[in-house]
């Protein structure tokens, strides 16, 4: 029988070494990608592969040089070891003789006291750049039935002011108590969406403001954002008065501290009523290093007065007898000074100095810090956050 391939082997030698030149050609053309990619997965493979000093635990030179992210300045280890700073920021607002927030003031004018020894402070600004977390809570209970609409609308004002501009960083969320606590709106930045929550709110029964502070820093500010970067700040419209609440005035203040939040206070209560409410609203803004205002403590003229309201026209429910009123002049038109405190306070987180402070005291044992802030110009007001919790979250 005849070879395949006896046609080339009755070839001419030269015939037969063109035809293997042909052939190692094509092989060639054929196999050196397969090749080529070969060495490179052999290459990536050798990088991925550790060492086998390094896989026994040997000193390799890349071993000592290598650092985990968040471990800045640290070997490469089998046990994780971690760097945490804690920056300690706290808002301050310094006013004037009028009430108008002063912003001239720099690093050198202020001093920092943790447990009362000096921090040094690391950064400063005139103007905080932290977005503010805001709780709005409005008193929707039956002694504030005549107050509430000018409440709705001091507070539209104040969210549109805080809210302004379609890049805004801040948020706000709307709380109402009465017999107990209501979370009406959550955060957002869109003031539409928390207005039309606002002209919506009715006045009910009961009274039980303590419970509704405390609720609201430890459901809902304790957990709005890193407290390093955002400002926490509740605002509080009420007469101060409590008559239900499951926790006291220090639990609710201790709450406060806890989520890192100021409390501004306004009290609605009417002009020529002794409240002893307003001394509550003075110790959650004094506890918290907020601000509490009265805007209807001053009389008001006798072309303003619309009526005389003596403490049975208000009902006879046993919140109103707690509020221990006596008779006096009550004018509706004055209750628009309530817009005057939000715009003060508008004005006043507009203007904060942002101080921060890594603390000489690096334990975080949960132990509650003081804080306390020297100013060296004279003749002016001004608060700061009082302290802080020193725990790990």
């Amino acid at each position: 029988m005849r070879p395949l391939n006896s046609r080339n082997a009755d070839a001419s030698p030269a015939r037969r070494d063109d035809l293997k030149k042909s052939v190692l050609g094509r092989l060639t053309s054929l196999l050196f990608p397969v090749a080529l990619c070969s060495v490179a997965a052999c290459l990536l493979q050798a990088q991925s592969t550790p060492s086998k000093s390094a896989a026994s635990g040997g000193n390799s030179p890349a071993q000592q040089t290598s650092t985990r992210p968040n471990e800045i300045g640290l070997p490469a280890s089998k046990d994780k070891i971690r760097v945490r700073v804690e920056v300690v920021n706290v808002p301050v607002t310094v006013l004037g003789k009028r009430g108008l927030p002063i912003i001239d003031l720099t690093q050198s004018d202020f001093q920092v006291f943790e447990d009362g020894r000096p921090q040094a402070i690391r950064y400063f600004s005139q103007e905080s750049r932290q977005p503010l977390r805001i709780g709005l809570i409005l008193d929707t209970s039956n002694s504030a039935r005549r107050q509430l609409q000018f409440e709705k609308e001091a507070a539209t004002e104040f969210v549109f002011q805080m809210l302004a501009g379609r890049n805004t960083r801040n948020q706000i969320f709307l709380q109402t108590f009465d017999a107990t606590s209501s979370l009406i709106q959550d955060f957002t930045s869109d003031p539409e969406v928390l207005n039309e929550k606002i002209q919506e709110l009715k006045a009910g029964g009961g009274k039980a403001l303590y419970d509704a502070i405390y609720y609201t820093c430890k459901d809902k500010l304790m957990h709005a954002g890193d407290p390093e970067s955002t400002r926490r700040v509740l605002v509080v419209i009420s007469d101060g008065m409590d008559v239900q609440s499951q926790h006291s005035l220090d639990e609710a203040i201790s709450m406060a501290r806890k989520a890192e939040t100021m409390i501004y206070t306004i009290g609605n209560a009417a002009y020529s009523f002794s409240n002893p409410g307003d001394d509550i609203l003075e110790g959650l803004a004094e506890g918290t290093g907020g601000g509490a205002f009265f805007p209807l403590r001053d009389a008001p003229g006798t072309d303003l007065a619309t009526g005389y309201l003596s403490h049975g026209q208000i009902g006879d429910t046993s919140q109103n007898k707690g509020l221990g009123a006596e008779t006096g002049t009550f004018s509706a038109q004055r209750l628009v000074r309530i817009a005057d405190a939000m715009e003060a306070i508008y004005h006043e987180l507009g203007a904060q100095y942002e101080i921060g402070y890594t603390p000489t005291n690096s334990a975080l044992d949960g132990t509650y810090r003081s804080i306390r802030v020297l100013l060296a110009r004279k003749g002016v007001t001004y608060r700061w956050k009082p302290g802080y919790f020193a725990t790990a979250e």
